[in-house]
């Protein structure tokens, strides 16, 4: 007999019975083809002995893992590419390629993808790609994918709203670049809400050719003083040292270490640094590993990092710009979407190796509720989250006391599904110190023409134009706050005011006292950061008090895990995106862990979304590779000479007799192919030979 709540109703039937009635149940929390239960214990323990399973500690059988792993093998042996022994699939059945032959091709429908059906705990980026590839690559029907989300909007970190008690809110923005390989495969094939019959990366591509993006001003002293940084790094040659070491080193070798530990002054007190950190907001104490990654993965726009204009923006934040488009191309094609849903756990059968997840814990509208699933039933968690948490203050009120939190129980999610097997990854290394993890953003709104001057004479742009303002963050070095602010294009929400502009502002020490303010940027309204921002544009003192009461309005939010992921962490911490063992279930987004990437950034979340659907499903189709010009000669001496700001790494004095050889080497290569590279990157200059 199974026992089955639904919505308050208890009935009994026989297990066949029950299957076939399974269909015809309409209402409440229904999903076609699946049985139903609430989460009782009791009744979960009835249903299907699952939390019997999930409690206890089996040992699995060291043969049949072995026999597992050699069936495994032999099968991914027998797989064939192109060449011989490229682009084999890894124990994941996911394998990884470059260029034009698997980017432009489609897939085959997988196998047995009619009697699947998909389950996504969450509407981030993540998920919502995860649900666009289950349908563009994997055929499945729109109508088998169920997108459970705790909040009654999709999009996840990717936000901007309209709030009509606050205003206008973007916690924060999203910057992009060429080579995010992932993001733009998706994006191809998703419609354009703006052009018809155009996708959104056309859209997207043709914004960006006709309005490139660069910085007119990176950084501000002084109240609003150009700092000019002129696009130099200033770095010593110990400083540039230090990072072509961390740049060499072995990933296992920076296993939790911070920044500072590979680090001195040398590096911290470099102009390089303030780009560095305000750009990612790294801190001190964050991951070294992290910092290497971030380095290796860019590494081809070392040279655009100082004025921005290795980036590209969207054309309204990126709710409207890339959510909505998934969204509706998701509901098109008939993508169950169920929000208020709050998932509070998968349970899962661990046996010989195997991981079959079996039911989801969930709350609807606070009721709880459950799905017990099959090996046919695939789900997609996104693991932690930034934005989780997020305290939400107004012009007159700060962003803490009895202020409006949202949260998801995303974290608490992700613990519930760890503590059933080490392979699920360790969140407490990343969610347990809000005070290395935390910093403030603050939607400003200006409501006339007062602060518009102040503004243009900074960027040296007209903020209405329609056109690139600011190019990026300008960060106020000497700001207590550290205080960095970003006019994308205007408007920045498509029914936005065309008189009004809305800027991005960000405080990475949001605990030490303001310079005008003179109190932490975690205790002020909406006018306090308000009032900090216009005395670092320069607006005069006794100017301040106005404009910031009746010409702008301010929505602050304080996001207390928004750099969680740059946390220190060695491996396993973060789980594979389809942990060992796993049949039926994978991670998605930022805490999950995929090669050679970097986290914060869209492609990221996209990226952990391919693996996911083409390993589980079977997707006989090659995941883009990271971007490789970490193995591009080319770049990394361009990218060596713009560090040392013009200067050639064979300018760089080198200890004791190595100096004395250096002549006789590069005369070993003159009128090769070689002397012409490295004259060709300015690494041989005139005189040298």
């Amino acid at each position: 007999m199974v026992i089955i709540i639904k919505w308050g109703k208890i009935k009994t039937e026989s297990k066949a019975a029950d299957d076939d009635a399974s269909d015809s149940w309409k209402g409440g929390f229904h999903m076609s083809g699946k049985k139903q239960i609430g989460l009782g214990i009791a009744a979960l323990a009835a249903g299907a002995g699952i939390a019997a399973v999930a409690a206890q500690g089996r040992k699995t059988s060291a043969v049949s893992r072995e026999a597992k792993k050699k069936n495994e093998k032999e099968e991914r042996s027998e797989y064939r590419n192109t060449e011989r022994g490229k682009y084999e699939k890894n124990s994941k059945g996911i394998y990884y390629t470059n260029g034009n032959y698997e980017a432009f091709a489609r897939p085959k429908k997988p196998e047995g993808v009619d009697e699947k059906s998909a389950y996504i705990v969450g509407s981030g980026l993540a998920s919502l790609a995860a649900a666009c590839f289950l349908v563009r690559d994997g055929q499945m029907k729109g109508s088998n994918i169920h997108i459970l989300e705790a909040m009654d909007v999709a999009g996840g970190a990717c936000d901007g709203i309209f709030d009509p008690t606050r205003g206008y809110v973007m916690r924060g923005g999203r910057e992009m670049e060429n080579h995010f390989e992932c993001l733009w495969d998706l994006f191809r094939s998703i419609p354009s809400l703006e052009v018809p019959g155009a996708s959104v990366l056309d859209e997207y591509y043709w914004l960006n050719k006709e309005d490139p993006n660069y910085s007119l001003c990176r950084a501000t002293e002084e109240r609003g003083k150009d700092a000019h940084t002129d696009g130099k790094f200033n770095l010593s040659q110990k400083g540039c040292m230090e990072i072509m070491k961390l740049f060499f080193t072995k990933d296992e070798d920076l296993y939790d270490k911070k920044i500072e530990d590979v680090f001195d002054e040398e590096v911290f007190d470099s102009t390089f640094w303030l780009y560095w950190r305000t750009m990612f907001a790294f801190e001190n104490w964050h991951s070294a590993l992290e910092m290497k990654l971030y380095f290796q993965r860019f590494i081809h726009h070392i040279a655009g990092l100082p004025d921005f204009s290795a980036l590209k923006f969207t054309k309204y934040n990126q709710y409207e710009s890339l959510i909505l488009p998934m969204q509706k191309y998701l509901e098109d094609v008939g993508v169950d979407f169920q929000f208020n849903t709050e998932v509070t756990n998968v349970i899962f059968e661990i046996k010989d190796g195997r991981k079959v997840a079996k039911a989801i814990d969930c709350k609807v509208k606070g009721v709880e509720q459950g799905i017990v699933l099959t090996e046919n039933d695939l789900v997609f968690v996104t693991n932690g989250s930034c934005t989780e948490g997020t305290i939400y203050g107004d012009q007159n009120h700060a962003p803490n006391g009895d202020a409006e939190v949202r949260t998801s129980g995303c974290w608490s999610l992700w613990k519930n599904i760890a503590k059933q097997d080490p392979a699920f990854g360790h969140p407490e290394k990343f969610c347990s110190d809000v005070a290395k993890t935390n910093w403030e953003s603050a939607t400003v709104t200006t409501l006339d023409d007062k602060i518009i001057p102040y503004i243009t004479k900074i960027c040296k742009r007209d903020p209405r134009s329609g056109k690139v303002v600011t190019g990026g963050i300008v960060s106020c070095r000497d700001s207590s706050w550290l205080l960095s602010w970003t006019i994308n294009r205007q408007g920045q929400f498509k029914d936005q005011d065309k008189e009004k502009v809305c800027v991005w502002v960000y405080g990475l020490f949001t605990d030490v006292p303001g310079d005008y303010v003179k109190k932490p940027m975690k205790e002020c309204t909406g006018k306090e950061i308000t009032e900090e921002w216009l005395y670092h544009l320069g607006v005069p003192a006794e100017e301040i008090p106005e404009l910031a009461e009746h010409s702008a309005i301010c929505v602050p939010t304080m996001m207390p895990y928004i750099t969680a992921f740059f946390m220190p962490r060695t491996k396993g911490d973060r789980p594979d995106v389809i942990p060992d063992g796993c049949v039926n279930f994978a991670f998605l987004g930022q805490f999950t862990e995929t090669p050679r990437d970097t986290v914060f950034t869209t492609e990221y979340s996209v990226r952990t979304a391919m693996e996911a659907v083409y390993g589980l499903l079977g997707v006989d189709r090659g995941v883009p590779e990271v971007w490789g010009s970490v193995y591009d000669v080319r770049e990394l001496l361009d990218s060596s000479v713009k560090l040392m700001d013009g200067k050639s790494p064979l300018e760089i004095e080198l200890p004791g007799p190595l100096n004395l050889i250096k002549k006789p080497l590069l005369r070993k290569i003159q009128g090769t192919v070689i002397e012409k590279v490295l004259r060709d990157h300015d690494v041989i200059k005139d005189g040298m030979l």
